[in-house]
């Protein structure tokens, strides 16, 4: 067997694209004999164990070591080593086949592997030997631009000269098996640049992370046994537009500071329980370097943040929530990553997960690359990514960050800062039909779930199917009736008749897409100031006005969410990373009154789908009055498929209105089901009692086009709803 001398010093300096044509075992047929290689710089002594028998191996040049045995079978072996007084016996890496196959490959390359983290990353592998199963890490990456890999660890010192990785051809993918390398090791790759530079990079697929701010890739392999079997099947039969979804979104770092995720699956599981909503949202727990980005600047996208705990931890978290009944949504960040030297960005020293043209690839508000979604293998690191959470974590939806940026290719840039696509416009092609695979792929693989949408534009088509030329997104983000919303009850009330457009312009595209009624973390924090703090008049009327917020969001057609800390007023805009929400404002009764108003609006909901199962239909809503700008006051009927009816009432004035006619969409008995004046919410005591029953009668008494009609009490600054009694 005659190696090239130039081969020989590239392996010897692990800078060679195929140590394996080297190192290792390699049977010569013409001298019927086996050649085995192993690299072992500064070595006093290299030898082989062969069925507990040693052969000595005799040092060829610049530190590889040569042995042959008779025969052209590869024999079971094992390295023994003596260096500087020290010996060490190990298996030998270039033995062994790579777990990498050719399928495999060929569905990287087109950009189909829907289940990648099992391929690429460090999957802890088993192979069954002669001598019986021999245990450690297959370590693959995908680096095409790379001149050599090598993996350092743990398990070598941080060394990699011994550990350097083959070249699986023209795919980019290099790989090598490492035995004996175990869970919970650290480890990194080692590139060499095509300008022969070497530089330290986390592995884009590693299942867990240190602890920031360390920064090398964990192995990991779950070890865990789901509980939720039952939550998973009964998922499967939903339609999630026809159910009730109210959403409490949480920074897991700042709910209650200093929990792990094993103190939070029983503290949350229990508060959210209590509460009565039917989903946490969480922002991002990919792994992120710098927490007061809230997790919106990944480094890891397949690893939850070890702040927190391990994977299985998490894991548990998860399933804790599924067996109380409460679904798990996650913030998803695939318009960008940032550009911290140790991850994803220039990663084999060249723009390889980021678009190399910089008026694509790099984002001018936030200082970050953003992927090139028309590359098949990094479209692929994505698609696998949203279906690695849903699969691995059994998640219940993923709402997907910053969709406007990722659809439009002059987002925030000015001119002669991006370029038009190719024919001629300024939608990001590529960016689309990433995201349409994904929906697409997601809703094949995993029914029942939910894809989300935040975006912010006139896009059309976001929650519409991708055979109908949507996004294919479940639900989009109402950021208009938000917006409306919060600049409407901003104003003082004896403003606000000449601004009634802005509460009533949201039924004219209610139904333009799926929608969820957003207020969340982005509107209670950097100056904007809390909810209540937003409310005008003196502290009883913020409250109220609160209180009347949120029975309209509860009301109004879409899904509701709400961010930690509002739910019960907290006072101060949220602060971010670094500390927990105020939950001493419930020692105050106003406070703890609009935390028991908003488990009694989800509980209510709950028991009324005229409420939520015509989100998304327009014969889900009609108008009682929607024209009564003087008084401040909206009234409508929310209906279900069977014909089951709710009455809002919603005074935004701040007078109350006695003896006050309102039409009803039905003859019989009414009843007042909540009134959001109500003592025990805070309120002054403004509600409707009815007769001895607690009931209305309707009268035959025409109203504003409606033939039935009742008289109520309508509180200031409060709502109320009135169910059918018969």
């Amino acid at each position: 067997m005659t190696i090239d001398d130039n081969v020989y010093s590239a392996v010897a300096s692990a800078d060679f694209f195929n140590p394996h044509e080297v190192l290792g075992p390699h049977p010569d047929a013409l001298e019927n004999r086996v050649y085995i290689r192993v690299l072992r710089p500064f070595a006093d002594s290299v030898s082989l164990i062969i069925d507990g028998n040693e052969l000595e191996m005799q040092h060829e040049k610049l530190g590889i070591w040569v042995a042959s045995i008779e025969g052209t079978k590869v024999p079971e072996y094992l390295v023994k080593t003596t260096r500087e007084g020290t010996t060490y016996t190990l298996d030998d890496p270039y033995r062994f086949m790579p777990w990498v196959g050719e399928m495999d490959l060929h569905l990287i390359s087109e950009g189909r592997h829907e289940e990648l983290w099992n391929v690429l990353g460090a999957n802890v592998k088993t192979y069954q030997t002669a001598d019986g199963e021999k245990s450690g890490v297959s370590f693959a990456v995908w680096a095409p631009n790379a001149k050599a890999v090598r993996v350092v660890g743990d398990f070598n010192y941080w060394n990699g000269v011994e550990h350097s990785m083959r070249s699986l051809g023209s795919t980019g993918v290099w790989e090598l098996f490492i035995p004996g390398a175990t869970k919970f090791q650290n480890y990194k790759f080692q590139i060499q640049t095509p300008w022969l530079e070497w530089i330290d990079k986390i592995d884009p697929i590693a299942k867990f992370s240190q602890v920031p701010p360390q920064t090398a890739s964990v192995i990991f392999n779950s070890e865990y046994s789901w509980q939720d079997a039952s939550w998973i099947a009964k998922r499967a039969e939903k339609q999630p537009h026809k159910e009730q979804v109210s959403v409490y979104e949480v920074h897991l770092g700042s709910w209650r500071e200093g929990l792990s995720y094993v103190e939070l699956a029983e503290q949350l599981t229990d508060y959210v329980k209590e509460m009565n909503f039917t989903h946490i949202e969480l922002m991002p727990v990919a792994e992120h370097p710098y927490a007061p980005s809230w997790g919106y600047q990944v480094t890891g996208y397949y690893a939850p943040t070890s702040r927190f705990g391990t994977p299985d931890e998490f894991r548990y978290l998860v399933d804790k929530l599924h067996q109380a009944g409460i679904g798990v949504i996650v913030d998803w960040v695939p318009a960008h990553f940032p550009k911290d030297a140790f991850a994803l960005g220039r990663y084999d020293g060249t723009a390889l997960y980021e678009d190399p043209d910089p008026r694509k690839g790099e984002h001018p508000d936030w200082g970050t690359y953003v992927f090139n979604f028309g590359r098949n293998e990094v479209r692929n690191f994505l698609v696998a990514n949203a279906c690695y959470w849903f699969e691995e974590f059994h998640i219940d939806g993923l709402r997907v960050d910053a969709v406007a940026s990722m659809l439009y290719l002059d987002y925030s840039r000015e001119d002669g800062q991006w370029a038009p696509n190719q024919f001629g416009g300024r939608e990001n092609l590529d960016a689309i039909s990433f995201l349409q695979e994904t929906n697409a792929t997601v809703y094949k693989k995993f029914p029942g779930v939910m894809m989300i949408a935040e975006e912010s534009t006139a896009f059309s088509g976001v929650s519409a199917s991708t055979s109908q030329g949507g996004l294919g997104f479940g639900f989009k983000w109402n950021m208009g009736w938000m917006n409306d919303t919060l600049r409407y009850v901003e104003d003082d009330p004896i403003h606000r008749s000449y601004h009634h457009g802005e509460l009533t312009f949201s039924m004219v595209y209610a139904y333009s897409e799926n929608y969820i009624l957003p207020l969340s973390h982005d509107e209670v924090v950097h100056g904007k100031g809390s909810l209540v703090g937003k409310m005008p008049g003196d502290l009883w009327q913020k409250l109220a006005n609160l209180r009347t917020l949120l029975a309209y969001q509860w009301a109004h057609p879409g899904k509701e969410l709400i961010f930690m800390g509002s739910e019960f007023a907290q006072w101060h805009e949220w602060a971010g990373a670094g500390s927990s929400i105020d939950w001493g404002s419930l020692n105050d009764p106003g406070h703890a009154g609009i935390r028991t108003l908003i488990a009694d609006l989800n509980a209510f909901k709950s028991q009324n789908s005229a409420l939520y199962e015509l989100d998304t239909d327009p014969s889900g809503f009609e108008w009682i009055d929607s024209n009564d700008n003087q008084r401040s006051l909206l009234t409508f009927v929310r209906k279900n498929s069977e014909g089951s009816t709710v009455v809002c009432v919603v005074n935004f004035s701040n007078a109350p209105y006695e003896n006050f006619r309102i039409a009803l969409p039905k003859a019989g008995r009414w009843k007042e089901a909540l009134n959001t004046d109500d003592l025990k919410y805070g309120g002054a005591g403004v509600i409707n009692i009815g007769n001895e029953n607690g009931e209305f009668v309707a009268e035959e008494k025409e109203w504003t086009g409606r033939p039935y009609s009742a008289e109520f009490r309508v509180p200031p600054l409060g709502a109320f709803f009135l169910e059918h009694v018969e």
